[in-house]
């Protein structure tokens, strides 16, 4: 059925093709206008092109005379042309999709034609490899071109200082690696001051190798790590702190909003014992939050209600149903200083201070495209997770390589004694044969088969890319002997040495079948590059992973039945078709796991956006005055709407509750009582109280000036947001571990999470207005103006992260007063009693 569509519609990929093709021949028809042309009227072409897309004129408009000027510059500069299938995959690159193009098709020159065109808008494009070496070197090889033709071009190393990263990306075009990008882009959003960040805007990414960085590595997480300065000694000092503080004399009670507030009197306490100034000194964020989370641990949460204690965990108990909520844990430190009162181990000193999967990294490119010549099994991924289509591009030259059937073995010893008499055999007619191996262990095993056999081999392992790629670039030549597992030397050409042509052109020997279709094919695809001949065949063994996992105990009884030796082969059509069909249900299943991972991580991507973007805007902002009045207004209504009940006369109204709090929180001790609340409706309660908040707001701007206030609101605002997020990170990282745990209590724990996480979300949302609040009302502006990390961080790869310059701000010397010194005034009290009450 399937062959008769294809009769009457025609192939989709080969409709795709044609309609390209018609592009091709307006790009091919334009070359006799371009040779004429001198060097300088070429490269003024790139200015004409940027006038006319600042005129209106689109990429698409321009593409044909941008490839045929860049074809014509390429032939000058590096004396190769662009064959007509090179135009067609720079196209497929340009529209946003995937160019399968097999080994040897030249994808690092097809390349040049879409980042060239889209270089052209001046948004920066980068251009992705799987490693450092690969980005220098194409980087390398290509910088000329695009610097003939007036482009910049950036080469994004790790261990670059900061100025040479922000210089790499500022350049039109940027090669580096994968993991660099990502690392890149969390740093940025890790950053003090605007200045400090490197990445423009994401605009459009090509991706060299595209399955191995957007599949091979989809479920692998970039993360920052680090030591967020929560030292487990602070939980316990904490906790023995407000083990001896008295209720309603040193702190005050919430009990509908949970929440405990600490007094004038506990805050001296505070101060003396740990033999500090101020309390609400910048500087003593920390402090002030291990003692506020170590009272609701000990005043607000109750064992064996709220949590049980089970083998020294603190597991939560969910409130409305009672059952135990494995693998959650309280956000925001609360979980830690539960831990700290009873006694046992604090978990997590270690914390995510960023992370993000590829998948999600680069679904922000505004556009998005990639190349290799592996790609069409994986197609249904790139489409439902990146929207990305795959086009298989024709090959310059038919490909005439061989391709063998397998021969399955029943041993693993007589398998690779089979590859070893193959390989010796093939030497002797100088014949360069390449041994893909699926590990280490297995390509040195057979290192030393063929050392004892007096067989001359360099063995490879993708540990060392440079010479590695050396290495495979000799592959081709008589009488070469080289064994690699499957991915090293990736991405490099195996060009044929003089008379190899003749006999056979490369053979390629596969030692395992992967897991993977796609693997296979690379290793395959090594041989037979533009028209060489060349062959390939893969040995198995019924002891292999695969065999062994798919049906290798009926072939194993047919060997036995029909009385085959140990050392005697299957080789059978049939049996490569039963593989074939073992790889494709081990495909599905991975990116069943890999569209579940997804799923997960998209929750947390929502949240990071979010944050991001608001984090992003207060850097920005030269004035975030408002914002912090956002921030403000919903504290106040939280703790009105919490005691203010629509089901309660106004009698009832728990008056008491919203004066400690606001005092604790954001008014002065003293500036409110019972009788400004008295016979006031809600809406007019919250009305009073937010006046009153802006007139001490006011106060405060005019005492320590606009500016100063200014950058005190900055350094509040950063510090509340990445410390909450970091809590945030972990919080959700503990409840994703535990989640599956659900699934025996008959809920979706898919679901679970996103509902959880969710609600988890909105609670650090409010942690961080509180926390805005508390500081920007009641902090003594002291010498706390320098915007501060909340913690150092370390790439998973062990690159350090960028550390912020501190800028700290001169203040008056009116403004150095300690909050327990003397009052200027003459009064007798300290400072933070009189005077300093208002400051």
């Amino acid at each position: 059925m399937l062959g008769l569509v294809k009769k009457i519609f025609g192939d989709a990929n080969e409709r795709e093709v044609k309609r390209l093709l018609r592009t091709v021949e307006q790009i091919n028809g334009m070359e006799t206008q371009m040779s004429p042309l001198s060097d300088d009227e070429l490269r003024g072409k790139t200015d004409e092109f940027k006038a006319r897309l600042e005129k209106g004129e689109t990429l698409d408009d321009l593409l044909p005379e941008a490839f045929a000027v860049c074809r014509e510059a390429s032939k000058r500069v590096l004396n190769k042309r662009h064959y007509d299938v090179q135009l067609i995959g720079g196209m497929v690159l340009h529209e946003g999709k995937i160019a399968e193009m097999k080994t040897g098709e030249g994808k690092t020159l097809v390349a040049t034609l879409p980042v060239y065109l889209n270089a052209l808008a001046g948004k920066g494009v980068h251009v992705v490899t799987v490693n450092d070496y690969l980005a220098e070197r194409d980087s390398g090889l290509m910088a000329p071109l695009y610097t003939f033709l007036g482009l910049t071009v950036g080469c994004n190393l790790s261990g670059l200082s900061h100025e040479e990263k922000q210089h790499a990306y500022n350049c039109d075009i940027t090669y580096g690696t994968n993991n660099e990008y990502g690392f890149d882009y969390l740093r940025d959003n890790m950053v003090l001051y605007k200045e400090q960040m490197v990445q423009r805007p994401l605009y459009y990414a090509t991706i060299d190798e595209v399955d191995s960085i957007l599949v091979d590595e989809a479920r692998t997480p970039l993360i920052i790590s680090g030591q967020a300065a929560k030292s487990t000694e602070l939980y316990f000092a904490a906790d023995r702190f407000v083990s001896r503080l008295v209720a309603e004399e040193d702190y005050t009670v919430d009990v509908k909003l949970r929440s405990v507030t600490i007094t004038e009197a506990g805050v001296e306490k505070a101060e003396k014992a740990f033999n500090i100034e101020n309390l609400f000194d910048h500087a003593n964020v920390l402090l002030n939050h291990h003692i506020n989370q170590a009272l609701k641990a000990h005043v607000i949460m109750k064992r064996d209600v709220d949590y049980v204690v089970q083998e020294d965990e603190v597991v939560i108990v969910d409130e409305f149903t009672g059952r135990l909520m494995a693998g959650r844990r309280y956000s925001d430190g609360l979980h830690q200083a539960i831990e700290a009162k009873e006694q046992i181990k604090v978990q997590n000193e270690s914390m995510t201070l960023a992370t993000i999967t590829f998948q999600n990294y680069f679904r922000m490119y505004r556009k998005l495209s990639g190349m290799t010549g592996t790609a069409k099994t994986e197609e249904e991924e790139f489409k439902k997770i990146y929207g990305l289509e795959v086009v298989q591009v024709p090959t310059n030259r038919p490909n005439i390589r061989q391709d063998i059937a397998d021969v399955v073995y029943k041993t693993e010893e007589s398998k690779f004694k089979a590859v070893v008499e193959e390989i010796v055999e093939r030497h002797k007619k100088n014949q360069p044969v390449l041994v893909g191996t699926v590990s280490i262990e297995n390509s040195e095993r057979l290192s030393d088969m063929l050392r004892k056999k007096g067989v001359q081999h360099k063995v490879l392992n993708a540990k060392y890319h440079a010479e590695e790629a050396e290495i495979v670039s000799r592959a081709g030549q008589p009488g070469g002997v080289t064994i690699a597992t499957n991915m090293a030397g990736r991405g490099t050409d195996i060009i044929l040495g003089e008379g190899v042509h003749d006999i056979g052109g490369l053979h390629i020997i596969g030692t395992e079948r992967h897991e993977s279709r796609r693997i296979d094919n690379q290793l395959r695809g090594r041989a037979g590059r533009q028209g060489d001949p060349g062959s390939s065949q893969f040995y198995l063994s019924l002891e292999d992973e695969l065999m062994r996992r798919f049906g290798s105990d009926n072939i194993k009884g047919m060997m036995e039945r029909l009385g085959f030796e140990e050392d005697q082969p299957i080789e059978s059509r049939l049996i490569s078709r039963a593989i074939e069909s073992a790889q494709k249900r081990v495909e599905g299943n991975n990116f069943d796991l890999r569209k579940i991972v997804l799923q997960y991580d998209d929750v947390m991507n929502q949240q990071r956006e979010i944050i991001y973007k608001q984090r992003r805007e207060v850097l920005y902002s030269e004035n975030i005055r408002n914002d912090v009045h956002e921030m403000i207004k919903p504290v106040v209504e939280r703790i009105v709407e919490a005691h203010c009940s629509d089901d309660e006369v106004p009698e009832n109204w728990e008056y008491q509750e919203i004066i400690d709090y606001a005092q604790g929180t954001f008014l002065h001790e003293g500036m409110l009582t019972k009788d400004d609340l008295w016979g006031k409706e809600k809406e007019e309660i919250i009305e009073y109280l937010l006046d009153k908040v802006m007139k001490l707001y006011e106060e405060r701007e005019a005492e320590i000036g606009e500016e100063t206030m200014r950058e005190f609101e900055k350094v509040v605002v950063l510090r509340a947001v990445d410390s909450k997020w970091m809590d945030h990170i972990d919080a959700m990282d503990q409840l994703r571990q535990g989640i599956h745990l659900r699934a025996y209590g008959g809920t979706d724990p898919l679901r679970e999470y996103q509902f959880e996480g969710f609600e988890m979300f909105k609670e650090m949302i409010e942690h961080i207005q509180e926390e805005v609040t508390k500081y920007v009302m009641k902090a003594h502006v002291e010498n706390n103006l320098q915007r501060q990390e909340v913690a150092k961080g370390q790439t998973s790869s062990g690159g350090s992260s960028e550390t912020g310059v501190k800028r700290p701000v001169k203040l008056k010397e009116a403004d150095r007063i300690g909050r327990n010194d003397p009052c200027p005034c003459g009064s007798g009290k300290k400072y933070k009693s009189c005077h300093g009450e208002q400051a």
